[in-house]
Parts: structure tokens; C-alpha cells; sequence
């Protein structure tokens, strides 16, 4: 029990320092709230070493079975926490002396470790907790710092949550059911003999709950209004780490379910709408927070073209894991360079930036066409690999669709890279100062992204 008990200590150490930080912010000052973030920073920090020291260690179940440390946990953890630590940097100019402070770095914390859980989870029990561990703290980010749209994002969010949330635990008991069993290896044993349509309905059930987390079609409706009403940190968070954890378990929900193909199919299709939906509808956007909610329900296609293949090609795992790493970076760069300029929502408003934050601009252009799949970024890496594990599994059709709606990507990261870069002009609105955190932010998330797409190599071996 020790061993196990020991095997789960970033998770552990996530939910710890969430309690510190939530009972400590009720006894602390506002003016001196910074400390509880701090204290959450190095909680993390803490779990990031916890999972770097065992990271090369052997593919192991603890738990009785319910929950596995291999290495898509261990990249998981990696990648989640590394955000987490951008997320906080983000968050350290946003959130300064509000009264919610230490509350938000606690949900933060929490809905980090609901991630973790889902990421490593093998029991249909396990799934339900990590889904409702990991969906609790959401919902209050996108509402607890009040903005004009806040109110109606997070009742939205929630709605959607609950629903969406029913439906992955109606799944679930009909698998059970099914089956006899939770734990997934069991599952891969008894659901061969199982009806395939009874089957067929309880696994859709499952992976439309884990959609919902991961921000996919056809459960993607609340992803751009909970970015544009959220505070910026609640945004980077919500578009980067439950994706993380949902996308690890929707590969292991398929992994047991009988009929390979089917469910690649199934998936196929599904990245295949996501990433569609997400650029249609980003064409038309002229609010920069909504228009990277649309890029992040795109961006959740091409990774679920990854996670459809991960059974039928050698390639697909490790493009999965790499994917996510880069998309994590190369998302929170955007995120960031939006807080640094708060005041800046249109595209509009964003002229002349070039001129007068080139440093910020350049971070921007990086994170924009890492977006869009630009080299020597992580994320050309991910899509590369992604299209080559694709046709090696034989569908090809979804290599073609990940490179068309890439290509149609381009249009409208180029319009926000265009509006930065060109001259202001008399009617241009004029806009406050940025702030420094958020910028520092910007700027790590976009050395990052830049430093894993040079490092690919070494990384893949590690993820092979």
C-alpha cells in the first residue's frame, strides 16, 4: 500500500497544496494573498520533481488495478505541470491583490490533479471521480472573478458539465453492467461476448463525457464563451489542461473496447468535425479571446486524429504525448501575450504593437504560427507526426483533412499576426499598459514551445 500510495505523490502533492492554499487564504491578508500563490507554485514545482525522478521507471498498476503509471501518465504529469507553472506566472499580474486570490490558485491546483487522475486512471469508478474532480473546480474559475460575461459563461459551463457529465456516468454504468467489472482490463476481457450495440452505446456514452473535458465536437458549445467571459487565467487553463487528461483516457477507454478500427473510425470522424467547427467558426471571430477558443476546439481535432490511431500505428502514441506537450506551450504563449495586453480585445486594437512591444510581438508571431503548425516549433512536430501515424494506420483521408484545415488555419492566426504588426492609425482606440508577469509568461511558453520542436528527437525517444 505504501508503494501505491507513493506512485500517486504528484497527485498527492497537487491536492495538498490545493487544501494549504485554500484554508491559508482564509486567514491571510488581501494585500498579501501573493503568498498563497507562491505556495502553490511550489506545490506544483514539488509534484514536477516527484514525476521527473520516476519517470523512467516500469509501467506499473497500483491501486488494485484502478489507476496505471506508464508513460502517458508520466508525460501528462509533466506536461500539466509545466503549464500549471506558466498558468501561475499568467496569473501573477491578473489575480495581485484580489480579494479571490488564493481561492482561484486552489481551483487551479485541484482541477490540475482531477487532470492527473483522469490521465492515469483504469477504472470506470476512477473516470467518474477524476471527471467530477477536474469539472468542480471549472466551473468556478470561469465565474469567481466577476467580468461582464463571467455569470452567464460559468452557468453555461455548468449546464453543459452536468449534462455532458450524466451522460459519462450513464456510460459507465452500462458498461458495468455489460461487463461486471470496472477496472479496464477487465473490461477488455468480458465486453468481447458483450452485444455491440449495447457496447457501441456505452462506450459513446464514455467518450461524449470526455469530450465535454476535452473541449471536442459535438461537446464544444461552452469553450468560447467560457474564454471570452473567464478571467485570461482561467482561459489558458481551461483550453490546455483538461484536454490533457481527457485525450490520455479517451485513448485508454478505446484501448479496451472491442472493434479497433470502429472506434478509430469513430474518432476519426469526431477530429475530423472538431477541427472543422473550430475553423469555420474562428474565420469570423474579431474578439482574440473568442477567436482562440474556436483555434482550441480545432486544435482538439488534430489531436484526436493522434489519439485515433494510437492502436493501428506505432507512430500514434508518442505523436499524442508530443502533440500535447507542444499545443500546451504553444497555447498558454497566446494566452499569455492576451493578458499582457488586457485592454487590447479586437483585432482592431492591437496596432502598432510591433512598434512598441517587439519583444511581446515576437512571442505572439511564435505562439500564432505554433498554432498553425510552423517549423522549428513542437507543434509542426506534432502535426507531422500525427499525419504520418494517420497514414500508416491507413486513413488516410484524416491525414488530408488534419493538412486542409491546417492550411485554413493560417487565415485567421495571419489576421491577429497582421493587426499587430501594422502602424496605428488616428481612429485606433488607445489602450493601458500591459503587465510584466504576463509577459515573462509569453515569453517562457514561447522559448519552450520553440526549445521542444529543436529537441524532438531525444524527446520522441523518450516517449517511444
Amino acid at each position: 500500500m505504501g508503494a501505491d500510495l507513493l506512485a500517486l505523490l504528484p497527485e498527492a502533492l497537487l491536492f495538498l497544496g490545493g487544501m494549504v492554499t485554500l484554508v491559508g487564504g482564509s486567514f491571510t491578508p488581501r494585500t498579501r494573498q501573493w503568498r498563497l500563490r507562491i505556495t502553490a507554485a511550489v506545490a506544483t514545482a514539488a509534484s514536477l520533481v516527484a514525476t521527473v525522478v520516476a519517470f523512467s521507471g516500469d509501467d506499473r498498476s497500483v491501486l488494485s488495478g484502478t489507476f496505471t503509471v506508464d508513460t502517458s501518465t508520466s508525460a501528462a504529469r509533466v506536461v500539466v505541470l509545466v503549464s500549471l507553472l506558466v498558468i501561475l506566472l499568467l496569473a501573477a499580474g491578473e489575480l495581485r491583490d484580489h480579494p479571490r486570490e488564493s481561492e482561484t490558485c486552489s481551483l487551479l491546483l485541484f482541477g490540475a490533479a482531477g487532470a492527473l487522475l483522469l490521465a492515469g486512471g483504469t477504472d470506470l469508478v476512477v473516470l467518474v471521480v477524476a471527471f467530477l474532480l477536474s469539472s468542480i473546480p471549472l466551473y468556478g474559475l470561469v465565474g469567481i472573478i466577476a467580468r461582464p460575461d463571467s455569470a452567464e459563461a460559468a452557468l453555461k459551463t455548468y449546464l453543459l458539465g452536468a449534462l455532458f457529465g450524466i451522460l459519462l456516468m450513464v456510460g459507465a454504468v452500462l458498461l458495468y453492467g455489460l461487463a461486471g467489472e470496472t477496472g479496464f482490463a477487465a473490461l477488455g476481457a468480458e465486453l468481447v461476448a458483450a452485444p455491440t450495440v449495447a457496447v457501441s452505446a456505452g462506450g459513446l456514452l464514455v467518450l461524449t463525457g470526455l469530450l465535454f473535458k476535452a473541449g471536442g465536437v459535438p461537446a464544444h458549445f461552452w469553450v468560447p464563451d467560457a474564454t471570452q467571459g473567464a478571467s485570461v487565467t482561467a482561459a489558458a487553463f481551461l483550453t490546455t489542461i483538461p484536454k490533457i487528461g481527457a485525450l490520455v483516457a479517451i485513448t485508454r477507454l478505446v484501448a479496451v473496447l472491442p472493434g479497433e478500427l470502429r472506434w478509430a473510425t469513430v474518432l476519426g470522424v469526431l477530429a475530423v468535425a472538431s477541427m472543422t467547427v473550430g475553423n469555420l467558426a474562428a474565420l469570423a471571430q474579431t474578439d482574440v479571446r473568442r477567436l482562440l477558443g474556436w483555434s482550441t476546439v480545432s486544435q482538439v481535432g488534430y489531436l484526436l486524429a493522434a489519439a485515433a490511431v494510437t492502436l493501428l500505428s506505432d507512430l500514434g502514441q508518442p505523436a499524442l504525448l508530443f502533440f500535447l506537450g507542444g499545443y500546451a506551450l504553444t497555447n498558454l504563449a497566446a494566452f499569455a501575450v492576451a493578458a499582457a495586453e488586457p485592454q487590447r480585445r479586437s483585432l482592431g486594437q492591437w496596432a502598432g504593437l510591433g512598434s512598441t512591444r517587439p519583444g511581446l510581438t515576437a512571442a505572439l508571431v511564435v505562439a500564432l504560427l505554433g498554432l498553425v503548425g510552423t517549423p522549428p516549433t513542437a507543434v509542426f512536430v506534432g502535426k507531422l507526426t500525427t499525419m504520418g501515424a494517420t497514414w500508416d494506420a491507413g486513413l488516410a483521408w484524416l491525414a488530408v483533412a488534419l493538412a486542409v484545415n491546417t492550411v485554413v488555419s493560417l487565415f485567421y492566426y495571419l489576421r491577429w499576426i497582421r493587426a499587430a504588426l501594422r502602424a496605428p492609425r488616428a481612429t485606433d482606440e488607445v489602450v493601458g499598459a500591459g503587465n510584466t508577469s504576463a509577459s515573462l509568461a509569453a515569453s517562457s511558453a514561447a522559448t519552450l514551445t520553440v526549445l521542444a520542436g529543436l529537441a524532438a528527437g531525444p524527446l520522441w525517444l523518450l516517449l517511444s
